[in-house]
């Protein structure tokens, strides 16, 4: 019999999704994993630490070897009355971006590829299904759930910026390079494999426990030093990351974590480095850490 927890998310996916998912198939889950067989035989590195070039980019990612998990800070979404709100304790994933070890970048790498229906300009918008039927195709309600709980948007459907985090960056990631598949790739595993990957390096940093534990909580009547806030970062990572913040650098909204990654992005080891890119918030002025209203946000822990 299932439990309430678990009625309570199926039926909330049921209304994101717009459709009952076929659980028929749910017993039957493919595998969604690449073909690193041929990684054994290379020697391993971490990335942007090779002193020769990396024979298979299947093995290491080439050349955006700097990985950034990058988070978001919102108040509010914009959609809540559509069902769409932010999870209670936890900031939310925005991406996993392969920069260049040089700190440049790449997007939208191949366009055979592109599911974002908003994209940038010069690159055509996509119009077929939501990336959110892909997961459902392959049986993935445990990893939708995730994404529902952990991955959301501001102003925007959920699964359209999935969609364009896919789009923008993982097809700019050689380790998820539909070759490196092997032949038996089935059409859009390289998504799944990369929204996977996506939740598993969100869950290595939990901005908002790590910064509670340094005695700094979202609130509407106590602001923060910048130096707090990294420092407090800085002791659970041994890396500065980096800290985005809004209205002349006074409210916090973001956080990126730069790795270098021995193996593959999608399960090497991260080592976390010192942000290449300068704070945009104030090293002078409080730093707001703002409260979400209640309306905005929801429990997501699922109770046995």
């Amino acid at each position: 019999m299932q439990s309430a927890s678990t009625l309570s998310l199926f039926a909330l996916l049921v209304s994101a999704v717009g459709a009952v998912p076929d659980t028929r198939s749910f017993s039957l889950v493919p595998n969604t994993f690449p073909d690193f067989s041929a990684c054994l035989s290379q020697p391993s590195v971490y990335s942007c630490e090779n002193t020769t070039a990396i024979a298979n980019t299947c093995c290491s990612p080439t050349p955006g070897g700097l990985v950034l998990q990058t988070q978001f800070w919102s108040t509010y979404t914009g959609l809540e009355k559509q069902g769409q709100k932010l999870p209670k304790g936890s900031w939310t994933i925005h991406g996993l971006w392969p920069d260049n070890c040089d700190g440049s970048f790449a997007q939208y790498c191949d366009l055979s590829r592109q599911y974002d229906p908003a994209p940038s300009p010069g690159v055509p918008p996509y119009t077929g299904p939501g990336v959110d039927t892909f997961i459902l195709e392959f049986g993935r309600l445990d990893l939708l759930g995730l994404q529902y709980k952990y991955w959301i948007s501001q102003g925007s459907a959920n699964k359209d910026f999935w969609a364009h985090e896919f789009s923008k960056h993982a097809t700019c990631t050689s380790t998820f390079d539909v070759a490196c598949y092997g032949p038996s790739y089935k059409k859009n595993q390289d998504v799944i494999n990369f929204f996977d990957a996506v939740i598993r390096a969100f869950h290595q940093y939990p901005t908002y426990d790590m910064l509670a534990a340094g005695g700094i909580v979202p609130s509407n009547k106590t602001s923060y030093s910048l130096s707090h806030i990294q420092n407090t970062l800085k002791a659970q990572t041994a890396a500065l990351p980096y800290l985005g913040c809004t209205n002349n650098g006074t409210v916090l909204t973001e956080v990126w974590y730069f790795n270098h990654v021995y193996g593959t992005e999608q399960y090497g080891t991260f080592k976390t480095l010192d942000t290449t890119t300068p704070s945009t918030c104030s090293s002078t002025a409080p730093i707001w850490y703002y409260e979400r209203t209640a309306s905005s946000e929801h429990e997501v822990r699922i109770l046995p």
